[in-house]
């Protein structure tokens, strides 16, 4: 086979091989169900990644498969040397500078996608988050639940609020991790760690705590539900009554102790 023709014949399996590499980045679901924006944008940032990849893959293992397929040593040659070739400018040139161009843009875009999952909107929620050896605990101020506080150890968001998470740990570090929301942050000891996300699918998805943090690490899981802004403040009002009757009853029985005790 002439060099020509191998040529053509290794350019068009590579052609080939990037369109099939592509083609296999979208129809394999490789995360979990999208659930929120910023899931959306990390997920299309990861497209993006991969069909920047995938050529740059191909083509150099394309050049190193075809170099040894075409210019690999031949018996009675051990002892020979290689052409003393000096070089192309030009191709050192554009090697180097390609690169360069294509690391700045995908920072450039990951920044961008970074940005705008971090950007406040003109209204959001806030919700606290407690991390312990080894449970999720959720607290609701009375901005959210407008009465008394509430505290619970299963999430419960609005559809299409965005919601500020500050998160606590009253023991070592843990790591804040839901995976439909594509969000993660570390949750350290002595100091408040924020980030947003605005759920945009109701359903119920799992939380977990993605840090090694102890014997119970793997126990370490609750769930979040993202409800109607409807079953969110009936939720909400009904852990209010909760609250309140729970109150009510420990107050009761310490006066019924106390009138026994004086008794």
């Amino acid at each position: 086979m002439d060099r020509r023709r191998s040529l053509i014949l290794t350019v068009v399996a590579a052609m080939l091989a990037i369109g099939i590499g592509v083609a296999l980045s979208y129809a394999i679901h490789w995360f979990p169900v999208e659930a929120s924006t910023q899931a959306k944008n990390t997920d299309r940032l990861y497209h993006v990644l991969v069909d920047a990849c995938i050529p740059i893959f191909v083509l150099v293992t394309t050049v190193v498969l075809y170099c040894a397929w075409q210019f690999h040593m031949k018996p009675g040659e051990e002892l020979k040397d290689g052409p003393p070739i000096h070089g192309n400018t030009r191709l050192e040139v554009f090697w180097t500078a390609a690169p360069a161009v294509l690391l700045l843009s995908l920072l450039s875009y990951s920044f961008v996608v970074l940005h705008d999952n971090e950007k406040r909107p003109a209204r959001e929620i806030r919700v606290g988050v407690t991390g312990q050896q080894f449970a999720w605990s959720f607290q609701y101020p009375p901005s959210v639940t407008g009465g008394r506080p509430v505290q619970s150890f299963q999430l419960y968001l609005p559809k299409g609020e965005s919601v500020r998470f500050e998160l606590h740990s009253k023991d070592v570090i843990h790591a804040f991790f839901i995976p439909a929301f594509r969000l993660q942050e570390d949750v350290v000891p002595g100091i408040t760690v924020t980030y947003r996300a605005t759920p945009d699918r109701l359903g119920t998805y799992p939380i977990v705590c993605n840090l090694l943090c102890g014997l119970g690490h793997s126990l370490m899981r609750t769930s979040v539900h993202v409800v109607t802004p409807a079953a969110f403040a009936a939720w909400l009002k009904s852990q209010r009554a909760t609250s309140t009757a729970g109150g009510a009853a420990a107050t009761a029985s310490s006066g019924t102790a106390a009138a026994r005790a004086s008794g």
